[in-house]
């Protein structure tokens, strides 16, 4: 008896279940179009550029040439020299550091008795990336001694040895001077090389041996990789953060990030050791330096060209505390704030003011109106916030429209979260900077986070945040579909939240393939080739589907914040009289979806809409397989103001409707 009543009793409740589930299914999601609510600033989504996984020298500052001016610790890093003929010719390293304290060594050459030679290859950044019939242009500071009638002969190599482009210099008299030249390649390689031959007799010095390609972005002479600037272009980011990050810090303050060392002439600007060259055992780098041939200039003229407001991020007398721990004594910290205090003058100021006059002398007449700074990276502790309050006074007197962005530290929780957002209270930052680099799961989970904050508390800036497939610091760490679509299931948290999350960047943003430290990152590139992962196409469809003002979009009177594995959000454009939708499925089994629009005005009946999806988690993007994961635009049809949807298993998908006004 018990045996058959039972089952019975199983089956009417699992039927049980099924309708009502089937009926919370079948209720409508609704979006308020007449009533908007809170304003989605224009930097809501950017990008944060650090130079770790050679992004910088090696990645996007074109230069092809390894330490081009023999300032690395070892001063033939990245050099090879072969003498050919008589053994009394040689090849020496000079310093000069009172002359020229920013770029002291340079090479001397010796040949002498008859016919001799004497060859220098540069192997680049894990080679050289050559493109057939591209044209190369070479340089160098020359000083030819008396009687020296020594010639260059200047080679591009593929990376069998053979000769793709060959042109010559010679050098005459003896004051420094810059020479220059054009190669054009007869081959395209991967990973080739540079040689520059001395042939002849006599002695010359030599410095800023340089080789760019012709194609960097908009041509420019020390520009930049063109195909990495589109990726960044095509996010159409709100603003740039630079130069990082940790490289803020260093590894001690006298490797800090110092930006007055980063401008001017490119030979006088100082090298110095990357503080990720050895931070992690299993990815060492001691030939990764700066050049900082990309300097606070440049970093500029990027967020003009690709229509970002710039943030940059200053030193506050901190050294990175995972590391030294250095700090500026108090009574010692009045040198930083001034360099905060001259930043602004150079970016802003006028062309007849101290710094002023530097941008304009550099090329730009006209200001790049600064309107962001960011003091410190993810400092913490009361010795931070100490600082930070100097800060903030002596910017605020001279500078007052200038906003001011702060930090809660490494974590998104824990004590010292908790501290930091005591210690904001007394404190005035425009945005606060959060930084999470935590599981899936985590950010899934996180996605109602900004729906507890205080409307009335300080601003949040998501400056860095990255799903971690394994642990944070993995070398395993891989850029999966999961990580990207849990973190368009996190976004929607912060789009939704738009009257308390003001701006958000992705970390860190690039990686060279050969020559990486950290993952995950945003983009992906060898010395040709570059791809945005999925996560990358995440971002990009947030940034390019910003809105204006968040509409109310419910389910059941709720958020959709998970239920039934959907995440979603919706906005209004203002500039294109649209609705968009965003819509996360993070389940394995397609979900249909009814959407019920409460609206006085007219829909249009076909809307555009783009998908990003794939039914494999662990599947990647690769140098292979570049756009296996990338978004695919379709039209749908709507009925009057109702929309139904099917969303596919692990989808992403971005809605554009267009209202007639």
């Amino acid at each position: 008896m018990k045996n058959k009543i039972f089952p019975d009793l199983l089956l009417l409740a699992l039927l049980f279940l099924s309708v009502t589930g089937s009926a919370q299914n079948d209720k409508p999601i609704i979006v308020d179009v007449d009533k908007p609510l809170s304003t989605i600033q224009p930097t809501m989504w950017g990008i944060f550029f650090e130079d770790i996984n050679f992004g910088a020298d090696g990645g996007l500052y074109s230069e092809m040439v390894k330490n081009r001016s023999f300032e690395f610790y070892k001063p033939l890093e990245g050099w090879t020299v072969d003498v050919a003929g008589n053994a009394s010719s040689y090849f020496v390293i000079h310093n000069r550091e009172e002359e020229k304290p920013g770029n002291p060594r340079f090479a001397r050459v010796i040949l002498e008795y008859g016919v001799n030679r004497l060859s220098l290859t540069n192997d680049g950044f894990r080679g050289m990336g050559i493109k057939q019939k591209n044209k190369y242009y070479f340089s160098l500071l020359a000083s030819s001694h008396e009687k020296s009638d020594i010639k260059l002969r200047i080679e591009i190599l593929g990376h069998d040895g053979e000769s793709i482009g060959e042109t010559t210099i010679v050098p005459k008299g003896n004051e420094w001077k810059k020479y220059s030249a054009t190669l054009t390649a007869a081959k395209t390689d991967t990973t080739g090389s540079l040689r520059i031959w001395f042939e002849g007799s006599g002695t010359m010095d030599i410095d800023m041996l340089s080789l760019f390609p012709a194609d960097t972005w908009k041509n420019r002479p020390n520009g930049l990789r063109a195909d990495l600037v589109r990726l960044l272009a095509d996010i159409k980011p709100g603003f740039i953060r630079f130069p990082g990050g940790c490289i803020v810090e260093g590894y001690n303050l006298g490797l800090r990030y110092q930006w007055k060392k980063t401008i001017g002439d490119v030979d006088t600007r100082e090298t110095i050791i990357n503080r990720w060259n050895t931070e992690f055992e299993h990815r060492l780098t001691p030939d990764y330096y700066q050049s900082f041939g990309l300097g606070f200039y440049e970093y500029f003229q990027l967020a003009e060209d690709i229509g970002a407001e710039p943030l940059p991020v200053l030193n506050c007398g901190m050294a990175c505390q995972f590391n030294s721990a250095e700090v500026a004594e108090i009574d010692e910290i009045d040198p930083y704030i001034q360099d905060a205090l001259d930043l602004v003058e150079f970016a802003n100021g006028t062309p007849d003011s101290k710094w002023g006059k530097v941008r304009a002398q550099m090329g730009h007449p006209e200001p790049f109106n600064l309107k962001y700074l960011g003091i410190g990276n993810e400092q913490w502790g009361p010795q931070y916030f100490e600082r930070y309050a100097l800060f903030e006074k002596a910017i605020k007197e001279k500078y007052p429209e200038i906003r001011l962005v702060s930090g809660t530290g490494p974590s998104p929780d824990g004590d010292l979260f908790d501290y930091a957002r005591e210690a904001l209270k007394g404190l005035h930052p425009y945005v606060v900077d959060e930084h999470y680099y935590r599981s899936p799961l985590w950010f899934r989970d996180n996605a109602t986070r900004y729906d507890r904050y205080d409307r009335k508390g300080y601003k949040v800036f998501a400056g860095e945040y990255a799903a971690q497939s394994k642990y944070t610091g993995s070398p395993e760490n891989q850029n999966t579909w999961e990580c990207a679509l849990s973190e368009a299931a996190f976004m929607t948290g912060l789009e939704r939240n738009a009257d308390v999350v003001f701006m958000c960047s992705y970390a860190p943003l690039f990686a060279n393939i050969d020559a990486w430290q950290w993952t995950p990152d945003l983009i992906w590139f060898n010395n040709l080739t570059s791809f945005g992962t999925p996560n990358y196409y995440v971002q990009k469809m947030f940034s390019t589907n910003r809105g204006s003002s968040v509409l109310n979009m419910t389910l059941n009177n709720a958020p959709l914040t998970g239920q039934n594995g959907i995440y979603a959000t919706a906005a209004i454009d203002n500039d294109s009289n649209e609705i968009i939708l965003k819509l996360v499925n993070t389940g394995q089994k397609a979900q249909p979806v009814d959407i019920v629009f409460k609206s006085s005005e007219k829909l249009g009946a076909l809307a555009k809409m783009e998908v990003l999806k794939s039914e494999d988690l662990n599947s990647v993007n690769s140098p292979e397989q570049p756009t296996l994961i990338s978004p695919v635009d379709t039209e749908i049809a709507l009925k009057g103001k109702n929309l139904s949807r099917v969303l596919a298993g692990y989808s992403f998908s971005v809605i554009r409707i267009k209202v007639s006004k």
